[in-house]
């Protein structure tokens, strides 16, 4: 990746490099395993691929856009409720803890945060575009709003902020934030891959492709709104949102309502029309 930066390329095209690179190397590892361990029988190019394909890139590019601003506030305001010497003492927790830590903190807020996706009408305006896939694989991992992507998100770095597992306030761009949105999106491409693996007991500590595809199931209205925690599903088991049968897989996937074609359309959708589930 610093052989890129060397090319003296505007900023965009080196992103836009970067994340091509990254494609290759995630494609390299989720579409053999697809062809081999398959959930369901369903090409590679299946229905909507190009329309999730772009989402990967505007995924990639316009969620950092959006929380710079809100981050910005954020961290003046925890400025002044954050108790005295806190961030100093979690500053000497050697790294391991650190991530430990954040990891967990950032899984509460971003449980929320999707969980209000689904509950607030206004929220599930634009959720409804990831929900809105009928074929599960993993690149519908990045198929959403920015909007859909940066909310979560940002409910994620709240408690880790305020808890000081990540330092916004130093000289030196803070890595942990970095590192647990990189886990949670490499961890997210999993989730959604079209794989047919149980992994028995440790489906309560760690989030599977099964626990997530209930998640987006459409069989019936009782088994939506389940299975919100990204990684941790003990998270759903404390809030009494957790749904994983141990032999049953959903039969249907997408939502009720028409979604237009058009990615165009999708962004425009949320702003216009109200969706309910």
């Amino acid at each position: 990746m610093d052989a890129i930066q060397q090319l003296h390329l505007p900023a965009l095209a080196i992103d836009i490099l970067r994340l091509s690179l990254w494609l290759l190397v995630i494609m390299a590892i989720f579409v053999p395993l697809e062809r081999c361990f398959p959930l369901h029988r369903q090409k590679i190019f299946r229905k909507a691929y190009l329309t999730d394909l772009i989402y990967y890139f505007l995924s990639g590019l316009l969620p950092k856009f959006l929380l710079a601003i809100p981050m910005a506030f954020i961290m003046l305001g925890l400025r002044d409720v954050v108790p005295a010497g806190l961030h100093q003492a979690v500053a000497q927790l050697p790294l391991w803890a650190r991530f430990g830590a954040a990891m967990v903190a950032g899984e509460l807020g971003t449980y929320w945060g999707h969980r209000w996706m689904h509950e607030v009408p206004f929220l599930w305006r634009f959720h409804a575009i990831h929900h809105s896939a009928e074929d599960i694989d993993w690149l519908v991992n990045t198929r959403a709003h920015p909007i859909d992507l940066a909310f979560p998100r940002l409910c994620g770095f709240i408690p880790m902020y305020f808890l000081g597992l990540a330092q916004p306030s130093g000289n030196n761009a803070d890595l942990m934030p970095l590192l647990v949105t990189l886990v949670g999106t490499i961890w997210g491409f999993f989730i959604h891959a079209n794989l047919k693996w149980r992994f028995g007991w440790l489906e309560w500590f760690v989030s599977t492709p099964a626990f997530h595809h209930w998640h987006h199931t459409n069989d019936s209205l009782e088994l939506i709104n389940k299975n919100y925690a990204p990684m941790l599903p003990w998270m759903d088991k404390l809030f009494g949102t957790y749904y994983l049968p141990k032999q049953q897989w959903p039969m249907r996937y997408g939502i009720h309502e028409r979604m237009p074609p058009s990615i165009l359309e999708q962004m425009i959708q949320p702003f216009r029309y109200r969706n309910k589930r």
